[in-house]
């Protein structure tokens, strides 16, 4: 076993034992009063329905009692009054009782506090192979931007605005323009050319950014020429807070199809947007749940039949298989799961040790709900394909609320790196996570530069693509820079008005 295998092996062990608590012995001698047992198998039978079950070390003990069982005790049917007391009504899953017992279990084992500050190497902070490039505007407005997104037709950049509702077009020179007013903020884009040879975006607009059962989200078609928008039409509207729309045809009539992930809040769902042959569109369900993330379109059995894999992040965590049945359906089935501490936001499909499969890149930090804390479990993880949809984690790297990944060759030197964003990153103690450069020197063993941009920015979305045309990939990261702050009295260090900054690559 290699170096690296084992430091990564050490790293996966040092996580577990966080996740579990750091006191085997502590957690034993509770357990072995009677009402801490009844108390740990009712919490696994009762949490177990809804997601996959949390341990009790995965967070503190004020998260637990204050927050997430308040809030988790309503989906069992009690009501919660001030003060922390509890009532279980007739129609409650369990009785008064037995909700005590499982709150004095996490309340018994969950430790005062987590300890977030593990890393697994010392990142260098450098430019590595970027060099920074703003843009050519005046910034005196707030950025909340939503969108950052390379055009590879025509070569150039788009971004989208929480507070104005709106989708800027940016030339090589980084000079904005204004490009298209929606009814809110746009947070995806896909650009193609249509059947007459016109360049086309189709942008999904989230709809709202509170967490709300809100359906006011929209896939927009919009023809695009030289600094302007043409030939707008709406492809489906009222939609619950879309973060992604792909196309996709998945009956094979030739007609495009596009997949939604609705990610709602306690309703969403993953939609297929059937296209009809007067190019209307058909909204089918595909798996009707909230927190649908991303989805990537593939023929993932080669039965030449289109099949999804997609990430959802809400409760029940995880990637799902949607293989197509070739008869407008399909059959579902769950390769990865996830505890909803994790707060999944991001995967990808690349092979990273060069066997012919598909591993998955994937990540976890969204830290806007209940359990407002910094967590040592969030970061980067690989899970290697290991062949009949079967996954196992070959390396993590801890990053308090990671936001997004992406792999590609930057330095082309034959093999992956990787560039990653977190929104929600500790940016008390070391605001320099907020961006970090993967260099990969061999098979799964990374140098992490820590690219100094956190003075510029809180990054929440990003972008991977030859923007400049010179045949390397370039990195556009795009500045929400204000609200969903967690950590107590943090002040922004950041710039509030930048919208984006592109990280240009020097290697060519």
């Amino acid at each position: 076993m290699s170096f690296s295998q084992l430091y990564t092996v050490f790293l996966l062990v040092a996580a577990l034992c966080i996740l579990v608590g750091s006191c085997h012995s502590r957690s034993n001698d509770a357990l072995d009063d009677p009402a801490i047992a009844v108390g740990q198998r009712l919490a696994e039978k009762h949490c177990n329905t809804c997601h996959l079950f949390v341990e009790p070390g995965a967070l503190n003990k004020d998260t637990w009692t204050k927050h997430v069982l308040p809030a988790m005790a309503p989906n069992l049917g009690l009501e919660v009054y001030p003060g922390g007391h509890y009532y279980a009504g007739r129609n409650a899953a369990l009785s008064y009782d037995d909700w005590q017992k499982i709150v004095a279990y996490y309340q018994t084992l969950a430790p005062e506090r987590l300890d977030a500050s593990q890393r697994s190497v010392a990142t260098e902070e450098n430019w590595a192979v970027f060099s920074l490039e703003l843009p050519r505007c005046d910034t005196f407005q707030t950025a909340m931007t939503t969108l950052v997104a390379v055009d590879t037709i025509s070569h150039r950049l788009y971004s989208s605005d929480a507070l104005r509702s709106d989708i800027t077009q940016w030339d090589q020179q980084l000079r904005p323009g204004r490009f298209k007013q929606l009814r809110s903020a746009a947070v995806h884009a896909q650009f193609f050319r249509d059947s007459d040879r016109n360049e086309r975006g189709v942008f999904t607009s989230l709809g709202t950014m509170r967490a709300a059962d809100i359906s006011r989200g929209d896939v927009i078609n919009l023809q695009i020429t030289d600094r302007q928008a043409k030939d707008s039409s709406t492809i489906y509207t009222d939609l619950p807070r879309p973060l992604q729309s792909v196309a996709a045809d998945i009956n094979k009539d030739g007609l495009t199809d596009w997949i939604v992930c609705g990610f709602g809040h306690l309703r969403g769902g993953l939609y297929w947007l059937k296209q009809q042959p007067k190019h209307q569109f058909t909204k089918i369900p595909i798996r009707e749940v909230a927190g649908a993330v991303q989805a990537i379109p593939g023929d993932f059995n080669a039965d030449g039949w289109p099949d999804l894999m997609v990430l959802f992040a809400h409760a029940d965590e995880g990637v799902w298989l949607f293989l197509n049945d070739k008869q407008g359906g399909f059959t579902e089935r769950n390769l990865l799961k996830f505890p909803p501490v994790y707060g999944s936001t991001s995967f990808q499909l690349v092979d990273f040790n060069k066997d012919g499969k598909l591993d998955i890149l994937y990540t976890c930090g969204d830290n806007s709900d209940f359990s407002k804390i910094l967590k040592p479990y969030h970061g980067v993880y690989i899970y290697l394909n290991q062949g009949d949809f079967q996954y196992k984690q070959a390396y993590f790297y801890p990053i308090n609320g990671c936001t997004k990944a992406i792999a590609t060759d930057f330095d082309q030197d034959g093999d992956l790196d990787i560039a990653a964003i977190a929104f929600f990153a500790d940016f008390q103690n070391n605001p320099e996570e907020s961006c970090l450069y993967f260099e990969q020197k061999k098979s799964l063993q990374f140098r992490p530069h820590a690219l100094p941009v956190n003075t510029y920015g809180r990054w929440i979305c990003m972008d991977v693509n030859d923007f400049d045309q010179d045949g390397d990939a370039d990195i556009v990261l795009g500045n929400f820079s204000k609200t969903f702050i967690i950590q107590k009295e943090l002040k922004p260090k950041w710039d509030t008005h930048l919208p984006l900054i592109v990280l240009k690559n020097k290697t060519r």
